[in-house]
């Protein structure tokens, strides 16, 4: 399969599974709901490159090679590369080291992972196992979001087909490649998505993020070097095995190699998961998707997650749906949460329920960000209710200036980001509010 076969035209996308729309890759092939299992999974070629790597003699640096040279970059929000994430692991350590699968899922507008894990399970597994024998790493993890029991269930049962068949365990496929893999339920908390946190939650203790450094790679799971890649990352490395790294990047954009699925919510007609390659334009996403509901006109679009800086409707039309040139537009790729919202939404309203969410999910360890986004999230509810004035608009700046950059984690930044933006891209909506104690916006959908 070359470049030109990943393409996906509005064609393919039509073909639809449960409300998810179907790509050529990581749901390749299926067509039906237990389509999930191990013999579904082979027949899709499933397992061929783990099997590639054991018993073609392949090595684990050929293998890290082959991921650098696929392009692929962290599909949970940072986009760092993941090639060159895996050579920061101590391959020749004598001691323990851990893989972690991040399926922590809570940012608001992403619901891509738990498809995954839900039809296709079997990619995550190949995909950790070829990670772990490229960084020499027996045991691994899979931390799944805890609002998604259902998902943790369904993963738990492939990891036993996946044991009896012999592609967990000791001695894989007689190569002498051993290797444990692991469920963890979650607990539902936004900020054990951060991958500090998350390892804390891992280890039973509070989910609140450590400083950093040390990293993970040197000190990270019970203390020991770990390496911790998100769902979709790992369901891309068969592929790029199977394939050869330079076929990968030719899907997509230089430095922004291979396939994204987009989390497509909000005023379009047919929301749901799609697969495109990276640089495909939004408008290109928009049609995949439906267009907008009731032919409404598009006011504006988080492109990557809720804690992605909004975007205006007219400027999203000409961005391409890569992270450079999302970047360029003042917004992050992130977890490829796209949401949509027509001319009927209220600015402030929105800014309210993103203000609200995270000062709900803040951990509190610092300062900033547990007294500032209540201090945020009071001063948007005052203006939405008719309350507040001019100057509360160069308040929450000031606000979020003295959170972003100043936290633990990215929790500060995530909450800040979304704010600035609002306000600096529909003032005259918050300063309408202030004025005539109602909102600009009267229809309501």
């Amino acid at each position: 399969m070359g470049a030109k076969d990943l393409l996906i035209d509005a064609q393919a996308q039509e073909t639809c599974f449960h409300g998810r729309h179907i790509n050529p890759q990581i749901y390749a092939g299926l067509t039906h709901a237990d389509g999930w299992h191990l013999e579904d999974y082979e027949a899709r070629d499933g397992y061929v490159a783990l099997r590639k790597i054991l018993t073609e003699g392949m090595s684990p640096e050929d293998v890290v090679a082959e991921v650098k040279a696929s392009g692929l970059r962290g599909r949970g929000g940072a986009g760092f590369p993941t090639g060159l994430k895996w050579s920061f692991m101590p391959r020749q350590s004598d001691g323990r080291k851990y893989l972690v699968c991040n399926s922590d899922e809570g940012e608001p507008g992403t619901f891509k992972d738990r498809d995954i894990l839900r039809y296709n399970p079997h990619i995550v597994i190949e995909g950790m196992a070829i990670a772990a024998y490229a960084m020499g790493i027996p045991v691994a993890y899979n931390y799944i979001h805890g609002e998604i029991f259902e998902v943790y269930e369904r993963f738990e049962q492939a990891l036993e087909e996946a044991r009896a068949a012999g592609y967990l365990g000791e001695n894989i496929l007689g190569s002498g490649f051993s290797f444990q893999l692991h469920a963890h339920h979650g607990y539902g908390a936004y900020i054990c998505g951060e991958e500090t946190a998350l390892l804390e939650s891992l280890e039973g203790k509070k989910g609140q993020p450590r400083f950093k450094p040390p990293f993970p790679a040197s000190v990270g799971l019970y203390g020991k070097p770990t390496t911790i890649n998100n769902t979709e990352t790992f369901a891309a490395v068969p592929w790029i095995i199977r394939h050869g790294g330079p076929a990968y990047l030719e899907v997509g954009k230089p430095n922004n190699g291979g396939t994204k699925i987009f989390s497509v919510s909000g005023d379009v007609e047919r929301p749901g998961n799609y697969e495109v390659p990276l640089g495909t334009p939004f408008s290109k996403l928009l049609e995949l998707a439906g267009g907008m509901r009731h032919g409404r006109k598009l006011k504006m679009v988080i492109p990557g997650g809720s804690s992605a800086p909004v975007v205006p409707g007219d400027i999203m039309m000409d961005l391409s749906m890569d992270y450079d040139d999302i970047a360029k537009a003042g917004s992050m790729l992130g977890s490829g949460a796209v949401i949509v919202m027509d001319d009927t939404r209220c600015a402030v309203k929105s800014l309210l329920r993103l203000s609200y969410f995270y000062f709900e999910e803040s951990c509190g360890q610092c300062t900033p960000c547990r007294e500032g986004t209540g201090w945020m999230w009071r001063i948007v509810r005052r203006i939405e209710n008719g309350e507040g004035t001019i100057e509360d608009l160069d308040e929450l700046h000031r606000i979020a200036d003295n959170i972003q950059g100043r936290t633990i984690c990215a929790l500060g930044d995530a909450a800040a980001m979304p704010v600035r933006a609002f306000v600096k891209n529909y003032r005259d909506e918050f300063a309408y509010h202030v004025e005539h104690k109602t909102c600009m916006v009267q229809t309501y959908v």
